[in-house]
């Protein structure tokens, strides 16, 4: 039709077609080896991390015991606050196991989740063990750890867009789990 109806619909049609097809090349480029049946090690993933202490941290030397990894960002209000109850969950299990088990939060956003930043949110929320890792890397390594295990993310505004998402390593270092939001409770996956 060549009526203004006509034309809005072409446009608007338009314009979903082009979203669509700009959402499905972000999707076809978030290809984790975990999400694809493989596993990743933590030897594989970038080692450039600074602690909140600002010590230099690489992944590849949390070894003989596990790892919990998850993504966050210290500005969160939603889903980061609802992952650090989940981990701790994760801990009083480890505890009442007497089993070990390392807690890694790197952060989303490395222009604002600075090592000083990270400190400041473990002492508010608590997090004193020396078990918990809160980590801050380069704009590289953190987009080059996100893919690779599968943490898609965005950012809007201020903020980042992200989902609920953690990855368990054995004592080796080799990925054996991802849990998410399907996953109803994160510790028992421990």
């Amino acid at each position: 039709m060549k009526n203004k109806a006509g034309k809005l619909i072409f446009l608007q049609s338009s314009a979903v077609a082009r979203l669509a097809a700009v959402v499905a090349i972000l999707l076809a480029a978030w290809h984790p080896a975990g999400a694809m049946g493989g596993s990743v090690s933590l030897g594989e993933l970038p080692q450039g991390w600074h602690d909140d202490r600002a010590r230099d941290l690489p992944l590849a030397g949390l070894h003989g015991h596990r790892v919990v990894l998850t993504m966050a960002y210290a500005s969160c209000h939603r889903l980061c606050p609802a992952t650090m109850e989940e981990f701790k969950r994760m801990q009083r299990v480890a505890d009442a196991r007497g089993e070990i088990v390392d807690f890694v939060i790197v952060g989303y956003d490395p222009k604002n989740d600075s090592p000083a930043v990270w400190h400041q949110y473990r002492l508010t929320r608590g997090l004193s063990r020396e078990n918990w890792h809160f980590l801050s890397g380069s704009e590289t390594d953190t987009l080059q750890l996100a893919r690779q295990l599968g943490f898609p993310f965005w950012t809007y505004d201020e903020h980042v867009m992200h989902e609920s998402r953690a990855v368990i390593f054995d004592a080796g270092g080799v990925q054996r789990a991802v849990l998410g939001s399907r996953t109803s409770r994160w510790s028992d996956a421990l």
